[in-house]
């Protein structure tokens, strides 16, 4: 086994990371078999997104607060630790965002595609499941689509469902709806594509984020599941993210 450390800039996960390393060594990415991310769940989203293409599985161990996606931290046997772990499959969301002057951008989120007013204007927005019109008119702050890894962040914040992993949902989640008032938000199957039309887009702006890559002034956006990509976490026995998504449920 050969381990990619990378750790989050804070002082303890540096520490933890010279440790690690002076213990099992260290090798380069393109070298590696595994990845072993050191930090919070930000730190854990950054490094997924920067291996993406890397195709390895990777171990993250908390040095951080929440650490929702991160295994407990422990120095020992750890090699024995990821050889017996648990692999999660994810596969990110790919937004393609097209702005005011038709500039198109694409990019892609692990957590969550949210689209937000950028003035205190609020948003006027359609939405489109699958080519069919779902919603003539959301007038909100802004509206998300979260994957099940996302859905404990932004979404669930937003009063959004929590979404177990493997159960091939996404869920679509207002943020601050003022009308129509009754309507929350709708799961979906993971296969659905979605359409986000800025109604409005000289008087109401939009900026449209994929987990932290933003785009301003943005008409329309499409998301869909990216299948072509396969992101595999690790877990140890019994601490899955399914666990934990149904453990947190029952949180008061």
């Amino acid at each position: 086994m050969k381990i990619h450390f990378n750790a989050s800039n804070h002082d303890l996960a540096r520490i933890r990371l010279q440790q690690l390393v002076d213990f099992y060594g260290h090798n380069a990415l393109a070298d590696a078999t595994h990845i072993v991310a050191l930090g919070g769940d930000g730190h854990m989203l950054n490094v997924l997104h920067e291996t993406m293409t890397s195709g390895l599985p990777v171990f993250g161990m908390n040095c951080g607060h929440l650490g929702f996606l991160m295994n407990h931290y422990a120095s020992a046997e750890l090699p024995e630790r990821i050889a017996a772990a648990e692999t999660a499959a994810l596969h990110p969301l790919r937004m393609i965002a097209t702005n005011k002057d038709g500039t198109t951008h694409e990019a892609l989120a692990i957590n969550e595609v949210s689209l937000l007013r950028q003035t205190h204007n609020a948003a006027h927005i359609n939405i489109s499941v699958d080519g069919k019109n779902k919603l003539e008119q959301l007038i909100c702050d802004g509206v998300l689509l979260a994957t099940p890894v996302g859905s404990t962040a932004y979404n669930l914040s937003a009063h959004g469902p929590v979404i177990p992993l493997g159960t091939e949902l996404m869920a679509l989640t207002p943020i601050s709806p003022f009308r129509p008032r009754r309507w929350r938000g709708a799961l979906l199957p993971e296969t659905s594509a979605v359409e986000l039309v800025n109604l409005e887009p000289d008087f109401r702006p939009l900026s449209v984020s994929a987990d932290s890559t933003e785009f301003r002034h943005v008409k329309h956006v499409s998301v869909a599941q990216a299948r072509d990509i396969t992101l595999n976490l690790l877990y140890d026995p019994g601490f899955s993210l399914t666990e934990r998504a149904i453990q947190e449920q029952f949180l008061v």
